[in-house]
């Protein structure tokens, strides 16, 4: 069993609830309110300005250039086809660009990047993959999930855009590059090692998890 493999078992329960959260399952069936998620793209778009700086990161701490050039393309992916879709949806419900780039992160979203960017920052190139791994291998399941789910009714669906984009086979294979990446940095590692990673990904995957409530609530700060 290859380590990514024994994270995705181990993970199991946390996103099984993250599949059947209201919000996911709003947009599988097009019932989510609007201005719920326009709420979410929102904070998503604030979220990854910070997580487009983890590839960043990334890019600084590889040792070769195919890995420098895997996390340059990560970085134009998010900046350059992820956040426009999040400024497309944003124009078709009135939210300027302006608006979006000015959203003030919530409590959780702000916890959840920071915790990341202090890994990224501190950290091994595989303590990094390793928190930033479940946004987008959990995003990537999601989106194939729910466009099975939709079938030859996708069209009809008014998160369509969204749906297939995280589904795609590009957002796919950098994904899998990303699953493939961590496995080539944790082989041969001791067991003691593998543990501080595991507990990364799972607090970055409960964290995920945390985002999806809090956007389905609207929580912002208390004060």
């Amino acid at each position: 069993m290859s380590f990514t493999e024994r994270l995705s078992k181990n993970i199991e329960p946390i996103w099984a609830k993250i599949h059947d959260h209201p919000f996911v399952q709003g947009i599988g069936n097009g019932t989510l309110p609007q201005e719920t998620f326009a709420y979410y793209m929102k904070q998503d778009y604030v979220y990854l300005i910070d997580y487009a700086k983890l590839f960043a990161i990334g890019s600084i701490k590889a040792r070769d250039i195919e890995t420098m050039g895997w996390f340059a393309r990560l970085l134009h992916e998010t900046f350059n086809t992820e956040m426009d879709l999040h400024r497309q949806y944003a124009s078709e419900f009135g939210i300027t660009r302006e608006e979006l780039e000015r959203t003030e992160p919530t409590p959780i979203n702000l916890a959840y990047t920071r915790y990341m960017l202090h890994v990224a920052q501190n950290g091994s190139l595989s303590e990094l993959v390793s928190c930033l791994l479940p946004c987008m291998w959990s995003y990537w399941e999601i989106g194939k999930e729910l466009y099975a789910y939709n079938g030859e009714s996708l069209s009809k669906n008014p998160y369509a855009k969204w749906i297939e984009m995280y589904a795609s086979d590009d957002f796919g294979e950098l994904c899998q590059w990303l699953i493939e990446c961590l496995d080539k940095q944790t082989n041969g590692k001791p067991e003691f090692e593998l543990q501080v990673l595991e507990k990364h990904f799972q607090t970055t995957s409960r964290y995920e998890y945390m985002f999806w409530n809090m956007v389905y609530e609207q929580h912002e700060w208390p004060i």
